[in-house]
């Protein structure tokens, strides 16, 4: 009888440790769909972290960066709105998503 405590009280351990490790599987990549926690700095940010921003694809990502590199940092994030392809309607989906830092 002993034995089969004890094998229950490892079961339950387990279940009680791991089981909700494995109900919710870890995401190695942020959620598209819902804000980071820490908004983007449009001018740090590299075109792979923007391609993770909902709205932002690979070739907006990169004018993005092209901008910035040719006419210097964004003062703010509407300055986005003189990159081309983002429109008023578009910097109001990416707003939540960036910010600009100053140094």
């Amino acid at each position: 009888m002993r034995i089969g405590t004890c094998l229950l009280a490892a079961a339950v351990l387990f279940v009680s440790v791991a089981a909700p490790a494995l109900a919710a599987p870890a995401s190695s990549a942020p959620a598209a769909s819902s804000p980071a926690a820490s908004p983007l700095d449009v001018n740090a940010a590299s075109v792979e972290q923007l391609v993770g921003i909902p709205g932002i694809g690979k070739s907006l990502a990169q004018r993005i960066v092209d901008f910035r590199q040719k006419n210097g940092p964004f003062k703010s994030v509407d300055d986005l709105l003189k990159v081309q392809g983002i429109g008023e309607k578009s910097l109001e989906k990416l707003r939540p998503h960036l910010v600009v830092r100053s140094k």
